[in-house]
Formats: C-alpha cells, sequence, structure tokens
C-alpha cells in the first residue's frame, strides 16, 4: 500500500472512529448534522461509509458542487447565513435551512421552493449569544415577525423549529443559560404560534464544542464538525 492511500485509510479510520464517539453519546430524539463545510468529499463519504446521512453546509457554491457528486439520499441542511439571490440555487434539494433570520428570507424560500413543488422545512435562528456578530431574530423580533408579517400564508415552507448559537466561550454556565433560553423560546413559540403544528418541534443547538451541554438543555439536533472531521480546510 502506497503512502497516500495509507494515509487515507487512517483519515477515514480516523473520522468514521470520531463519528461513531459522538453518537453514542446522542440519546435517540437527538439527531446528528455532521458539519463538512470545507472538507473535501473524501472526508464525506467516509462519514456516509459509516452510515451518517445528514450532512451541514454553509456556502451555496460549495455544496452545489457536492450535492451534484455524492450520494443522492444524503439530507443536505444549509447552516450558514444564507443570502436571498442564492435560495433559487438550493431550492431544489436543500432538506432543511437552519438560519433563516428574516421574513424576507422566509418569504424568498417560500417563492423558489414553490417553483419547485416541494415544500421546505426551515427554523428561525434565535440570537441568544453575547457576541454581537452573530445572526439572527432576538427573542422580540421574532414575536413581532409572527404577530405582523403574513407568514402563516406561505404554502412551501415549513417552520418547523429554532436554531441558535451560544457564546464561544469557556464559561459552561454561560453556554447553558443561553441554550436553557431557547428551550424556552422554543416553548413559548410552539404554545403561542404552533400549538396545532407537529412540524414545529426540533431545537437546533450544540457544536463540537458545547453539544453535550446542548443536548442536556433540550437539543433535538447537534451540529458537529471539527469533532468529526478534524480542523477544517480552508
Amino acid at each position: 500500500m502506497q503512502t497516500n492511500d495509507k494515509q487515507t485509510l487512517i483519515k477515514t479510520m480516523d473520522i468514521q472512529s470520531n463519528l461513531n464517539e459522538v453518537r453514542t453519546q446522542l440519546p435517540p430524539q437527538v439527531r446528528l448534522v455532521a458539519v463538512s463545510k470545507f472538507h473535501p468529499n473524501e472526508a464525506i463519504l467516509a462519514a456516509y461509509e459509516a452510515g451518517q446521512r445528514i450532512f451541514g453546509e454553509s456556502k451555496e457554491q460549495e455544496l452545489s458542487k457536492k450535492q451534484a457528486s455524492l450520494p443522492a439520499d444524503i439530507q443536505w441542511h444549509f447552516i450558514g447565513h444564507l443570502q436571498t439571490n442564492k435560495v433559487k440555487y438550493i431550492a431544489p434539494y436543500i432538506a432543511m435551512i437552519h438560519a433563516v433570520d428574516t421574513y424576507k428570507l422566509l418569504a424568498e424560500i417560500d417563492k423558489q421552493a414553490a417553483k419547485c413543488n416541494r415544500v421546505i422545512p426551515c427554523l428561525l435562528e434565535i440570537h441568544i449569544a453575547e457576541e454581537d456578530s452573530k445572526y439572527g431574530f432576538s427573542f422580540q423580533e421574532c414575536r413581532e415577525m409572527l404577530d405582523t408579517e403574513p407568514w402563516r400564508e406561505l404554502t412551501h415552507v415549513a417552520i418547523s423549529g429554532v436554531m441558535g448559537m451560544a457564546t464561544n466561550t469557556d464559561d459552561q454556565a454561560e453556554i447553558t443559560k443561553e441554550f436553557e433560553s431557547l428551550h424556552r423560546f422554543f416553548t413559548e413559540l410552539k404554545d403561542t404560534y404552533f400549538a396545532h403544528d407537529d412540524r414545529f418541534k426540533e431545537i437546533s443547538m450544540g457544536m463540537s464544542h458545547d453539544y453535550l451541554l446542548a443536548v442536556k438543555a433540550g437539543s433535538t439536533m447537534v451540529r458537529v464538525g471539527s469533532k468529526i472531521f478534524g480542523e477544517r480546510v480552508y
């Protein structure tokens, strides 16, 4: 076996071992999104061969290339900040959009999904972190959007829950507080706006450094990248 083949085999085994380690830590009701952005097809295939089917990407051009060249049964989740002019490119195949942070974006997803005769599940991104650099509705902005915008008239999107990112800190108490605040807000939205909508059920929170805290706080979906694939190659 040549050196490059050995390196590829070792990398594949590392990815699959890391993936299985994460899986064993997740309860059955929590789904794993393997964050594959900036990682090559070979890394994704290593996880795919170990049974992983949900992958997260955040750049439309990179995602489109991967979607065209990788197995058709992969469920692609868009987890980054999505520009409205990029929605049309991913609407034909995207399985879920995690970071809807304006009504304008939600309406554009509905418009493009209608052209594809699809209903696209979407999560409302909520700003729970201390950092101003993160996107998302404040709690009050989200309430106002649901109170004032005609989102109920959109027939090709399904608002399926909420998504949030905690502050990038080593302070586990702060991270837990933020995750718990998102869980409470999810419950408020469910009771107030989605009580009769079974599709509204997801809380996407938790990444490589804090997913165990997120699970304890009630996450239903964690987005784990470097813990599985190693550091990204930009």
